[in-house]
């Protein structure tokens, strides 16, 4: 090599690749800081370099001592630190995810209150069709559960009870256990295994084809057009699933007491009516709202951060089933503290 290696001969040198071997330079007249470091990429590529004068010389180490390096990764952390990041990393994730939900819940009500001003706006055709979607094809699905949940019910309480001779309390058991927590809690849970897994793949799959930012280019706002309709629908129709849950839920309780107990269904129906109270009913049912957007929340928001690949769509749709369950039994809990200090 020879003559001159600079920034402006750069671009007419061959690349590093192009050499083996070894080069002499000691024909190289003038070398700047580029062509330094175009010797410094030869070298680098195994290629030796001989000849180099002293002023050359200096000025190649002085360049390499002046080329950025990455910093030295840090060590892992071991022992007590590793368990501390490792809480740490989980409670930051648990907060940004309450944090998405806490922005999708604003998000649902704005379009709320938007459609109330606006009427026209709301897509009606939206909701009825998810009403039926999400609420009449249910129906079968909750009813034969809480029929089969009303006959163990029925059927432990008789094997229990029958030993004190008290057997007419099981409808009281049954009464009281499916009106104010397991009808409605069964029935969210089956509805945000269906359900939220659906949200969540429907919406999944027009955000990887790219609809949602074409509904944005036209103009229409996704949280009206897709997060409104589906949450309201489960809004509406989760109360009514939970009332049939309730009388699905009694009257296989009455057949199996009927059974086990030889409890005719008239004296089944005296002693509910007599002996259960309607608050009970009204606990069970106002939790249903509360669970309705729950679950519409959460899978709306997993659909809404789907990738553009089906794993990750896949990945989503398991984890907005399992979070919604899991919300639900804690709004539960937390519905069941709360009822039983104001004393109902």
């Amino acid at each position: 090599m020879s003559g001159t290696v600079s920034v402006w001969t750069l671009g007419q040198l061959p690349a590093p690749e192009a050499f083996a071997g070894r080069v002499r330079l000691d024909d190289v007249g003038f070398l700047d800081t580029a062509g330094a470091w175009y010797l410094l990429r030869l070298r680098a590529a195994g290629v030796v370099l001989e000849g180099l004068s002293p002023a050359h010389a200096q000025l190649v180490a002085a360049t390499e001592q002046a080329l950025p390096r990455p910093d030295p990764p840090a060590p892992a952390p071991t022992g007590w630190r590793a368990a501390f990041a490792t809480v740490g990393r989980a409670t930051v994730g648990l907060a940004e995810q309450f944090s998405d939900l806490g922005e999708y819940l604003g998000r649902f009500l704005a379009a709320l209150w938007r459609a109330i001003r606006h009427p026209r706006e709301f897509p009606l055709t939206a909701l009825v069709y998810h009403c039926e979607e999400m609420g009449l094809r249910a129906v079968p699905i909750v009813t034969v559960m809480s029929f089969l949940i009303g006959v163990v019910l029925a059927f432990q309480g008789a094997s229990q009870l029958s030993r004190f001779g008290a057997e007419i309390f099981v409808v009281d058991l049954i009464a009281i256990s499916l009106l104010r927590e397991l009808g409605i809690l069964l029935t969210s849970i089956v509805v945000a295994g269906r359900t939220a897994s659906a949200l969540t793949a429907s919406i999944g799959s027009m955000k990887m084809q790219e609809e949602i930012d074409a509904m944005r280019t036209l103009g229409l706002d996704p949280d009206m057009m897709l997060v409104l309709p589906r949450v309201l629908a489960l809004v509406l129709m989760l109360p009514i699933l939970g009332l049939i849950s309730n009388v699905a839920g009694l009257i296989g309780g009455g057949v199996m007491s009927w059974v086990a107990l030889d409890i005719s269904p008239s004296m089944f129906t005296q002693r509910l009516v007599s002996e259960t109270s309607v608050k009970h009913a009204i606990v069970g049912l106002s939790k249903a709202p509360v669970f309705a957007v729950i679950i519409g929340i959460v899978g709306c928001r997993a659909g809404m951060k789907v990738g553009k690949d089906a794993t990750s769509l896949g990945m989503m749709t398991s984890t907005s089933v399992v979070q919604a369950i899991f919300a639900v039994i804690v709004a539960d809990a937390l519905f069941s503290i709360f009822f039983s200090e104001v004393g109902m």
